[in-house]
């Protein structure tokens, strides 16, 4: 049975993304895998008013289950209908690699889907975009792609060796697969260990001489950044501290994101902020209590993070405090 997106009260990232480059914020999009880190986005998404794309990658989407996933999406939007809440919020599939993924993820509710097809030679990319594209068109979903390679690994995707984007391809790639939003590759990576850089070195900088190439083509189309997790060394002594062991993990500086949202980027991907916060938190008050077997008490700490964290990165970082109310969410079917 296909449920719309509808049905579930979510919205798609067309209206986020018109307000965002009117505005010049960026909308945040955060990935989830567990209840605790669904319930910290939202309750930071609604305190600080900012809207929201809730992230699921393909690991994730396994791990939950696409029922549980869907029930889950119900129970939040329900609650926030009943306590007068109105954000608007997507479902957003993250790198989904194959036509079937993205078509199952479309007809159990979601809104927006990423095909990424970067791993594909530039036609083939194209060929599985644009299969992807005339599919989730017809039933209204938008859909992102990406032109350009990260390095790094996050759950299945993987890759050895970065491959910028290259500005003088957008418009045509665009052109001929119709998405909705495209994201780049100008020297972010996925993961925990963004860079590599001894103690006496410089953090590099992202590539914004190809980030505002790429804008000149593209003046209002929505631009994408992944990769883009800080990696608070906070959080990383933390987990070392009590047991771990990602020593070196290193991210993209809270202003190196900042002046890519100033230089036309519209949303910016969060995933292994919000993990490595969570393992930190774990870590620590089990280390502190290791007689400790009921999970609400290490998960609930670890929660509370969360929220401080996310509310911080929408307030400080990506601007989208006060714009939930201000996006035009009519239509929305609340279960």
């Amino acid at each position: 049975m296909s449920i719309n997106y509808k049905q579930l009260g979510l919205v798609t990232t067309k209206e986020m993304f018109k307000k965002a480059i009117k505005e010049k914020f960026a909308i945040p999009g955060y990935n989830f895998s567990n209840m605790e880190q669904l319930q910290a986005i939202i309750q930071a998404c609604i305190e600080t008013d900012s809207p929201v794309i809730l992230q699921i990658s393909s690991g994730a989407y396994e791990y939950i289950g696409p029922i549980l996933l869907r029930n889950m999406i119900i129970g939040i939007i329900q609650t926030m209908k009943e306590s007068n809440i109105k954000i608007p919020i997507a479902l957003h599939l993250d790198h989904g690699h194959t036509f079937q993924l993205c078509k199952s993820c479309i007809d159990n509710g979601f809104s927006s889907v990423m095909i990424d097809g970067s791993y594909l030679s530039y036609e083939k990319n194209i060929c599985l975009t644009k299969k992807v594209v005339n599919y989730a068109h017809s039933k209204n979903v938008v859909v992102e792609a990406e032109l350009g390679v990260l390095v790094g690994i996050e759950d299945n995707t993987k890759a050895k060796k970065n491959l910028y984007t290259n500005p003088e391809k957008v418009k045509n790639f665009i052109s001929k697969t119709n998405i909705d939003s495209l994201a780049i590759a100008i020297g972010t990576s996925h993961g925990a260990y963004k860079f590599k850089i001894d103690s006496n070195e410089k953090m590099p900088s992202l590539q914004f001489d190809i980030l505002k190439k790429i804008k000149k083509q593209l003046p209002n189309f929505p631009i994408v950044l992944h990769g883009a997790s800080s990696i608070a060394s906070k959080y990383v002594n933390i987990i070392n501290q009590n047991g771990g062991n990602i020593k070196n993990a290193i991210g993209v500086s809270e202003n190196q994101l900042r002046k890519a949202i100033k230089n036309g980027i519209s949303k910016i991907n969060i995933d292994s902020d919000i993990r490595i916060a969570m393992t930190a938190i774990i870590r620590k008050t089990l280390t502190k209590n290791p007689k400790e077997f009921n999970p609400r008490e290490y998960l609930g700490p670890a929660r509370e993070e969360l929220i401080k964290i996310i509310k911080h990165k929408n307030k400080k970082i990506f601007g989208s405090t006060g714009f939930g109310h201000k996006i035009n969410i009519m239509g929305v079917q609340l279960p």
